[in-house]
């Protein structure tokens, strides 16, 4: 009997312009790993090192500015320290013929006066706080009121993805995923609980893709459309996040991003209304190829795949935990269990340690920890490898 993980996962598939050497794609993960001045460090590249038998990788998300960041310890792509660090990241999974997007991220309201600079507030599409607590340095604090960003501020935003995507191809990524999802702030400018706007850029469902869509048409030139995708997720219900009517809101922005002709549309799944809602419909307005998540195991990601439901199916923790889940998958192999504990905190902990079948790349000393490419064995050794 056939195996459908075998037959539907493992095959090569094509997102834009890109080949990729099967369909489990490893979705971005925050992991608060960086380090001084966020800086991705070799850490983070034997991390990507380990996981890079993915179709594709997409990193976590990583700030565009001083302004968009978040958290403590999560990556930029602003200055060419972090660049630096980037590349080394992207030559790491590339020496095992891996492919890699990095993640473009603003968070919007989901920020705070300790990490911003100045001391200033976070800025979003309208003067209103979600509800609940954010990590910072010092710990948790309540989130506060953001405020609503003037037109010139929208601008800025937008130069400053298109300036991202460039330093992006500076740092040697193979394309850009556009975080438009989670609550962050495009997905704040899509919702109109979050959107109250009464400019271009509120009221109607047109009015609050326009921003979304002045972010793509900026970034596409800078790797082409092949080499673009976006993510969104409709029925996110985290950061009071909310929609009067999310089928025609995203439907709206489905149909706009299939102007673009992207390599591909990622979804996450999730959300308080995610059975009633029509994730199938979404895909054909986009029209383009359509990379689900939201909880897949390896037999419905085969599933979804083979009723046409997605093209490939991206995992989260799935391969946080193990670094080999391409391998592990292929050939029905047990599952590492994921610690919650070191999510984001641990440093090598939680973070590179998780085993791996045997003859799987692992990394780590006595087989090779990823410091550069000082040596032409580590970049050409049987040890780097990619899965097959």
């Amino acid at each position: 009997m056939c195996n459908p993980v075998l037959k539907h996962l493992i095959p090569a598939v094509k997102l834009g312009d890109l080949e990729l050497k099967n369909r489990i794609i490893m979705a971005p993960l925050t992991r608060s790993r960086a380090g001084e001045g966020d800086v991705p460090t070799p850490l983070v590249a034997e991390y990507y090192w380990q996981r890079a038998g993915a179709g594709l990788i997409i990193t976590e998300a990583s700030q565009i500015s001083p302004q968009a960041k978040g958290y403590p310890r999560t990556p930029g792509i602003f200055s060419q320290q972090q660049i630096n660090g980037w590349r080394t990241v992207t030559d790491a999974v590339h020496s095992r013929d891996g492919k890699i997007f990095l993640q473009l991220w603003h968070v919007g309201r989901l920020s705070h006066p300790d990490v911003q600079p100045g001391g200033v507030l976070p800025v979003a599409p309208s003067a209103l706080a979600a509800e609940g607590e954010i990590f910072t340095s010092a710990g948790l604090k309540p989130l506060v009121t953001p405020q609503a960003l003037t037109e010139e501020g929208i601008r800025d935003i937008i130069r400053d993805f298109r300036k991202a995507a460039e330093n992006a191809r500076e740092a040697g990524f193979d394309g850009v995923e556009i975080h438009a999802a989670n609550g962050y702030l495009i997905d704040q400018f899509l919702r109109d609980g979050s959107n109250k706007r009464t400019d271009k850029w509120g009221g109607s469902a047109e009015n609050r893709v326009r921003f979304l869509k002045e972010i793509v048409a900026s970034v596409v030139p800078v790797f082409g459309a092949g080499r673009t995708g976006v993510r969104l997720s409709p029925v996110f219900d985290g950061f009071s996040m909310s929609d009067s009517n999310p089928a025609a809101t995203f439907g709206v922005a489905a149909e706009m991003l299939s102007r673009f002709s992207l390599a591909y549309l990622h979804v996450m799944q999730l959300g308080s209304e995610a059975e009633s809602f029509d994730f199938t419909a979404l895909k054909t307005q986009f029209g383009g190829a359509y990379i689900a998540n939201g909880g897949y195991s390896a037999d419905s990601a085969a599933q979804a795949i083979a009723e046409g439901h997605a093209d490939a199916v991206s995992f989260g923790t799935l391969f946080l935990a193990n670094p080999d889940l391409v391998s592990r998958f292929a050939s029905s192999a047990p599952l590492n269990e994921a610690d919650k504990t070191t999510f984001y905190q641990g440093e090598d902990k939680g973070y590179t340690d998780y085993p791996v079948l045997s003859g799987v790349p692992q990394g780590g000393e006595g087989q090779w920890h990823w410091m550069g490419l000082t040596d032409s064995q580590n970049a050409t050794g049987k040890s780097n490898k990619g899965e097959k």
